[in-house]
This record gives C-alpha cells, sequence and structure tokens, in this order.
C-alpha cells in the first residue's frame, strides 16, 4: 500500500499538522497525507488528502526524498507541493494545529517517526529557498 504526504510550502516554509488522534500519537507532528485509493494516482492522492484534511487545494509536485518504509509493509512518499491559490488559508480539519514552519524551526516539533526521516531532505529544500531569496 502507498501512503502519501504534501510538502506544503509557501514563502520559505512547510505546512506542518499536529495530530489530534490516536492518543499515541496525539500532540505530534506530521505532513498532510494519506493512503492513496485503488485506481488513483499519487499526485491525485496528494491533492484528495489536502482537500480533506486542509480544505485546500494542492498543486503536487516531485518526490521529496526516498521511498520510506511503514510498519506494516506500507510505504510513505512524500511530495512537495504548493497551494494552487498562494492566497489560501489552510485549515486544520482533521488536526489539532497548523503551523507554517522554516527551516530553522524544523527540529523544534516533536515529528512522527516517519516524517523525520524526511526532515534532511525538508532542511535541504527549505535551505535553497533562502539561498534563492537572498540572491545566492
Amino acid at each position: 500500500m502507498l501512503v502519501v504526504a504534501a510538502a506544503v510550502m509557501r514563502d520559505g516554509r512547510v505546512l506542518a499538522q499536529q495530530r489530534a488522534f490516536p492518543p499515541e500519537a496525539a500532540g505530534r507532528w506530521e505532513l498532510p497525507g494519506g493512503r492513496v485509493e485503488p485506481g488513483e494516482s499519487a499526485a491525485d492522492a496528494v491533492i484528495r488528502e489536502c482537500r480533506e484534511e486542509l480544505a485546500v487545494d494542492v498543486v503536487p509536485g516531485d518526490q521529496l526524498g526516498p521511498d520510506i518504509p511503514l510498519p506494516g509493509g506500507a510505504t510513505l512518499r512524500v511530495h512537495v507541493a504548493r497551494l494552487a491559490w498562494p492566497e489560501a488559508t489552510p485549515s486544520p480539519v482533521e488536526h489539532a494545529a497548523l503551523r507554517w514552519v522554516s527551516r530553522r524551526e524544523l527540529a523544534e516539533l516533536d515529528w512522527l517517526d516517519p516524517d523525520r526521516v524526511v526532515l534532511p531532505h525538508l532542511h535541504a529544500l527549505l535551505a535553497a529557498h533562502e539561498d534563492r531569496r537572498a540572491g545566492g
């Protein structure tokens, strides 16, 4: 089974969401996403999951980092994404909170273990964005 997640980027930050449930994950942070449904592409699943979890449309892009093995034989694949409408405001439909996180703030959050695997790739992506904005 394939599970997708979206590294939704805006203004040099990535969107993180805080779990409300189940109890063992409540309070921890993750990227939005979920299972790819039968007959659905990974990109379509990213779009659907962001609509369901954030109430916004996204435009999925390239894969970020490697496929990540999950317990039970599933695989997590993270895609970079951007808001389809930059002025849109994501809402925490299924989560306790949302937060736009800078490169320097990534380490401050208590991420779920699978999301921790992609943090170095997120860090590099955000650093590259900072370099471009600085003209370097």
